[in-house]
């Protein structure tokens, strides 16, 4: 691949940058490694690749210079291949890193939400059972999270990753709230005799306008 061919740093995609920015830290990993350290940190404020998306984004980055590899001698009973970062590749990643155009507004899908939005279509027990399971499953996401950041202040080059993960863990702090929030609206909406229950079929309401402007 000639220079011309080389794509720019705004035409790789955000998972190619994730590995790259797994490999700037200290030492040579394995695709393995990558993708359990993945699990283990950036799942928590972004999301984390498949195994096949590392391993893609692997020969990726190796064509464009910006990470070599070598695989393991003889000494090794299971033959392994380790990556590492180059200098071309630090400095594209900086360079990425810095800019704040291509960061762009969080995005939230929030399947829970959607489910409340649609919720004059269930009972207000599965409204508040939804909810209920939401919390435990965050609950259990906070554990891994406050795990993780144990495992950063450990070591001192991941001083940055440990702040991305405090940050995780205030998120996921507001989220229970917000849950414990939305059981007392839905408790509110359902004393009041406003909940409609699920419809019946074919049953529906009139054509109003939606409830926004515009």
């Amino acid at each position: 691949m000639t220079s011309s061919q080389k794509p720019k740093k705004q035409d790789l995609p955000p998972t190619a940058w994730a590995v790259l920015g797994l490999l700037s830290f200290p030492g040579e990993r394995t695709g393995y490694e990558l993708k359990k350290w993945a699990d283990s940190s950036l799942r928590f404020f972004y999301w984390s690749p498949a195994i096949s998306q590392i391993y893609a984004e692997l020969r990726r980055l190796e064509e464009l210079g910006y990470a070599s590899s070598e695989r393991s001698g003889p000494e090794e009973a299971r033959a392994k291949r380790r990556y590492a970062i180059t200098g071309a590749g630090r400095a594209a990643l900086a360079g990425w890193a810095a800019d704040t155009a291509e960061a762009g507004p969080p995005v939230l899908k929030h399947g829970l939400l959607l489910r409340i939005w649609l919720g004059h279509l269930a009972e207000p027990e599965r409204l508040r059972a939804m909810v209920t399971e939401h919390q435990e499953h965050t609950r259990a996401e906070l554990a891994a999270v406050r795990e993780a950041m144990a495992h950063a202040a450990e070591v001192p080059d991941w001083a940055f990753p440990a702040l991305a993960l405090r940050w995780s863990e205030r998120q996921h702090l507001a989220e229970l709230e917000l849950a414990e929030a939305l059981l007392s609206d839905i408790a509110v909406l359902e004393a009041s005799g406003t909940h409609p229950g699920p419809e019946v079929e074919g049953t529906g309401q009139g054509g109003g306008d939606a409830p926004t402007a515009g």
